[in-house]
């Protein structure tokens, strides 16, 4: 059957850039990369636990990390940066506090900087919460699927592709649904897409989301 890889991982050094950039002895190695693992999962839980309900979309699109030797330089790139922006810098410096916390880092300097991105739900990270939060209000999933793709259609992508996998809709057997919108060359290595996969916990059990976003070619 057909092979599947990550569009992101394919695509590195062509139109793909690293999320982490950082040079380490190849002992030290492991280490860096489960500092990286701690330092995402501690901002994405900061921003989950202190989110408004109401959104339900953290916006969180990607999170880059620099490392220096004596600094560590973390970029979140956000579609709704107006929850970490309103309280000024207090909400920052907390969430600074408890990186710092979870890393123990003591000779590190640590930066935190926020980017605001425009039309952020041309980008699947975005997107696959939209779709999570409709399926966890038990909105049918085709109905959710169709919506986040009208949504893309104001952004300027050439193509999309949504996938639903799991127990959908509550059915005792596990299917997968997919529908697609313009056209996604994954084979092409030029093209640049840009890819998300998101698990969502719903009553029925765990459904996976996976969206595929085609940019541009170059």
């Amino acid at each position: 059957m057909g092979q599947k890889i990550n569009p992101l991982g394919f695509r590195i050094g062509t139109t793909q850039g690293h999320h982490s950039i950082w040079f380490a002895q190849p002992k030290n190695y492991s280490e860096g990369l489960q500092e990286d693992q701690k330092i995402r999962n501690c901002i994405k839980n900061y921003i989950h636990k202190n989110m408004r309900i109401s959104s339900g979309v953290e916006g969180i699109v990607r999170i880059e990390i620099r490392k220096r030797i004596d600094l560590i330089q973390v970029i979140i790139y956000m579609g709704f940066p107006k929850f970490l922006l309103e309280g000024r810098t207090r909400r920052v410096e907390e969430l600074k506090m408890d990186v710092q916390k979870e890393l123990n880092c003591v000779n590190r300097k640590l930066n935190i900087a926020i980017k605001r991105i425009t039309n952020p739900y041309g980008h699947p990270n975005i997107l696959a919460e939209f779709i999570a939060g409709q399926l966890k209000n038990r909105v049918s999933f085709r109905k959710a699927m169709k919506k986040a793709i009208e949504l893309t259609e104001q952004t300027d992508t050439k193509g999309i592709q949504v996938q639903i996998a799991g127990r959908i809709d509550g059915k005792e057997i596990a299917r997968v649904e997919w529908i697609r919108e313009g056209r996604v060359p994954l084979q092409t290595i030029r093209a640049k897409i840009d890819y998300s996969s998101y698990t969502v916990q719903t009553v029925y059990g765990v459904l996976g989301i996976k969206i595929w976003i085609f940019r541009e070619e170059e």
